[in-house]
């Protein structure tokens, strides 16, 4: 008999099914946070609900716990001081084990139910999951609500949808009948169990918490896995909320909810623990690639799923809009102050210059009209607050206040006032101009608001240095802007060769580093970036194993 849960969500299961088959744009979760849709108390209930942590040790029952942590710091300058759970390590990866049979049992049709259901009541929590992800990330209020709740809820899903198309095609029982000839055939029957590989980690990073979580989170656990989360030590209160409603939709469901869980530790040896722990079959990671390197290199027992660092880039070499690709480039550079793994990095120009209806413009105009462009687009306070956001890290700070030292500045760094939060740490984009030949400067990844226009010899320079870029230091993102054919294939050749989604000429409301599920695949797993893709069957698949058994009929 088929699950409740399942019957209760299979129309938004088979709408799902059908995104992923034609590309087009669907999504079963509201992207703008209205009233009408949420509830007209959607937002301030949200609000209190995290603000009624603060100060506070965060309600989560967990196993082993030995005391509390947290050291969360708001780039808002909100003071947090949010305690949660410190668990032993050991405990919970016993803990998670123990769950895994009755996960089994309740089969693929059960376990994709009971995830459809965790989708819908985060999607119900928008709101509060939002004011999380925004307090501790710095991400602007939009950014937050859409990013952190509605789309990474379409992340998560378009996973599920994944593994239940994977585990669906894998038939439970099948009578085989080979024939003998005048003897009589021989019969068998066979039965064929998908099962977990065990335990999985999902290492969170600190300024997508859900968005960049939310894919292996339920890949794994669809697949028959129980999760651990182990959030970034900046980004916990998202990953918490999410954890603790997973948990209660497995409590009401009859279901261990140790399935899900939680490590939070200051220590980076919490996370090493379970990372190498030989019960632990998968790991998601996004983040450095000195510690992804280490997850890659370290954690045999495990298949590891990285999102790295890359240094994505965009060639210009023509454009029949000259003021709308600078507005969109503007504001790519500038959303979220830069603190994306699709921002660009690198614009390459060749040394002439580009062609216009306006005529050509040369190589220090493209970066000094580019540099204009960002000032304009950030000149209204409001306007550059709610795009900028707030600087998440230290690191990153300390990025922007050094890149002068990397190239000329054409457009300098400043900082900017928060009305609503005054000790908010708001800094506009820093760009740079430099020679192909400064690879130094350009070609490693300097996360934040810092961008280069990069001078190349001509544009078969430049898409030779881009595509170069990608395949030795990785990239989610490239762009071109070019009215001609002949370049436009030149670009399309380059980027099957490294691996790299291409945007071609965007001058509207769509912009190179958003990424939209169900149609387009983040990241390909075909250069240094990433080794795998959000979402795809092979992120899924490797996750659970069959196991037959047979016997004489």
């Amino acid at each position: 008999m088929s699950h409740p849960l399942f019957e209760r969500h299979k129309r938004v299961l088979d709408q799902a099914i059908q995104a992923i088959q034609t590309r087009g744009y669907w999504s079963p979760y509201a992207e703008m946070p209205s009233p009408k849709v949420y509830g007209e108390t959607a937002n301030d209930d949200g609000k209190a609900a995290v603000q009624a942590c603060f100060g506070n040790a965060f309600p989560l029952d967990l196993p082993g716990q030995t005391g509390l942590a947290g050291s969360e710091i708001s780039p808002y300058g909100v003071a947090l001081n949010v305690k949660y759970p410190k668990c032993d390590p050991q405990v919970l990866v016993d803990a998670a084990l123990t769950a895994m049979p009755g996960w089994q049992k309740i089969g693929a049709e059960g376990r994709v139910g009971v995830c459809l259901e965790m989708l819908d009541r985060l999607n119900k929590r928008s709101f509060e999951i939002a004011h999380a992800v925004m307090l501790t990330t710095g991400q602007g209020w939009m950014m937050a609500f859409q990013a952190g709740g509605p789309h990474a809820q379409d992340r998560g899903l378009e996973a599920v949808v994944y593994a239940w198309k994977e585990m669906s095609a894998v038939p439970r029982e099948a009578i085989w009948e080979k024939p003998q000839g005048k003897n009589p055939p021989l019969k068998m029957a066979k039965q064929f169990e998908i099962v977990g590989r065990g335990a999985a980690l999902v290492i969170g990073c600190g300024t997508f918490p859900t968005w960049n979580t939310y894919p292996g989170l339920f890949a794994a656990l669809a697949t028959g896995n129980p999760v651990i989360v182990k959030p970034h030590r900046n980004a916990v209160l998202p990953a918490a909320i999410t954890v603790k409603i997973m948990r209660e939709v497995l409590a009401e469901s009859d279901l261990d909810p140790n399935l899900v869980l939680l490590a939070v530790d200051d220590s980076r040896a919490t996370t090493t623990l379970l990372a190498t722990h030989r019960s632990v079959k998968s790991v998601d990671f996004t983040g450095g690639n000195t510690f992804g390197s280490w997850l890659t290199e370290n954690c045999k027992q495990a298949h590891v799923y990285a999102e790295l660092a890359g240094v994505n880039n965009v060639v210009i070499e023509s454009t029949d809009n000259y003021k709308a690709m600078l507005r969109n480039l503007a504001f790519t550079l500038s959303l979220y102050s830069g603190q994306m793994c699709t921002t660009t990095q690198a614009i390459i120009v060749p040394a002439d210059g580009i062609e216009t209806p306006e005529g050509r413009v040369g190589f220090n105009q493209v970066a000094d009209d580019l540099g204009g462009a960002i000032a304009k687009f950030l000149s209204d306070a409001a306007t550059a607050n709610a795009v900028l956001g707030a600087i998440q890290s230290d690191d990153t700070l300390a990025r922007i206040e050094e890149a002068p030292r990397w190239g000329q500045v054409v457009l300098a760094s400043k900082a900017i006032e928060n009305p609503e939060f005054p000790n908010a740490r708001v800094r506009t984009p820093v760009l740079l101009k430099c020679d192909a030949a400064d690879e130094k400067a350009y070609a490693v990844e300097r996360f934040g608001p810092i961008s280069f226009v990069v001078k190349a010899k001509d544009v078969t320079s430049a898409i030779a240095l881009s595509e170069r870029l990608t395949m030795e230091h990785g990239a989610l993102t490239v762009g071109l802007y070019s009215t001609k054919p002949e370049v436009q294939q030149a670009m399309i050749e380059a980027t099957w060769r490294s691996k790299a989604a291409l945007s071609i000429n965007l001058t509207g409301a769509v912009f190179v580093n958003q990424s939209a599920a169900f149609s387009d695949y983040h990241g390909t797993g075909g250069n240094p970036a990433a080794n795998a893709s959000f979402a795809n069957s092979a992120f899924v698949a490797d996750r659970f194993v069959i196991v037959q058994r047979r016997a004489h009929v």
